[in-house]
């Protein structure tokens, strides 16, 4: 129970790290009044706007009301919008999700059996192969798989939308852009995980005992072997997340990456506050999984 709290807690303090250091960037980033306002606005029209936002204020005292309405999941209005932040985001949120996790579940269908197949054909031509497409998919920048993707299957074949959400074609090039993009590292955590476990006695044991190749790969070396994979799984997460933010941009992907830039241009400080809070507490919130996860995995690391 202790160590809930303790995992409670650090979520706590990274929020609270997170939106300080988002606060106070933000808000040394520039003028948002000059950007809301027409350049045709007077001076009395921007001292007004500017006392009606809150924005003649004191940075601190601005940086405390902030907090406290935080901790309330009051992240202001909109600027843009006229909405509350907080529903901005959160009407964004299910359209990520379902980018990241669909990302999330190519990248382990493409990560895991190239891994397994990798160590099992050590120093084969094959593996080099598969070494090969690894160093690729990490060297192409996402934005630009991206495009390539867009004008193959949506300019010049046809096959795909290039942009919106609304059906599962519309899901493929976004998410497979992201997949391509985390697998790499994946898969080298599965190869290098089995490469150790595949040298370890029991494994030959199991072989000598007589078992199919299959079982003593997929049975007794990738169980094993799954504790790394699983953490990395689970940190690649806020990686997608992360690269998110230029896929949605892209293909227009209606989530809270794009809304993220778009109050970034703006200089809408409450929504950008809002997305940051919440991409925080989503990474956090699987960070936490991921641990305990890890902690199911090992017992050992309870007792300890």
């Amino acid at each position: 129970m202790g160590g809930l709290w303790k995992q409670c807690l650090r979520i706590v303090l990274v929020l609270f790290g997170i939106s300080t250091i988002a606060f106070f960037l933000i808000h040394l980033s520039g003028d948002p009044v000059l950007l809301m306002l027409p350049p045709e606005a007077t001076q009395e029209e921007i001292d007004a706007f500017r006392h009606q936002m809150g924005f003649d204020r004191p940075l601190s005292e601005q940086y405390v009301n902030f907090l406290v309405q935080a901790v309330q999941g009051d992240f202001g209005e909109s600027l843009k919008f006229h909405q509350p932040s907080l529903d901005v985001v959160l009407e964004r949120i299910p359209a990520t999700l379902e980018l990241t996790l669909f990302a999330t579940l190519l990248s382990i269908v493409i990560a895991i059996p190239l891994g397994i197949y990798s160590a099992v054909n050590r120093n084969s031509l094959s593996e080099n192969l598969v070494t090969v497409a690894v160093f690729l998919g990490q060297s192409m920048p996402i934005f630009w798989t991206g495009i390539m993707l867009m004008l193959l299957f949506g300019v010049k074949l046809h096959w795909l939308p290039v942009s919106g959400r609304g059906t599962f074609a519309h899901l493929i090039m976004p998410a497979f852009t992201l997949a391509v993009w985390v697998a790499p590292t994946t898969l080298r955590i599965v190869r290098s995980s089995m490469l150790e476990v595949l040298q370890q006695d029991y494994i030959r044991t199991a072989r000598s005992k007589g078992l199919a190749e299959k079982v003593v790969i997929y049975k007794h070396a990738l169980k094993n072997a799954a504790i790394p994979i699983i953490t990395v799984i689970g940190f690649q997460i806020g990686k997608l997340l992360g690269g998110a933010v230029v896929t949605e941009t892209v293909f227009a992907w209606p989530g809270v990456g794009q809304l993220v830039v778009k109050a970034i241009y703006t200089a809408d400080y409450p929504l950008v506050q809002a997305c940051v809070v919440i991409l925080a507490l989503i990474v956090a919130t699987m960070n936490f999984s991921v641990d305990s996860m890890y902690r199911y995995l090992n017992p050992k690391i309870k007792s300890g």
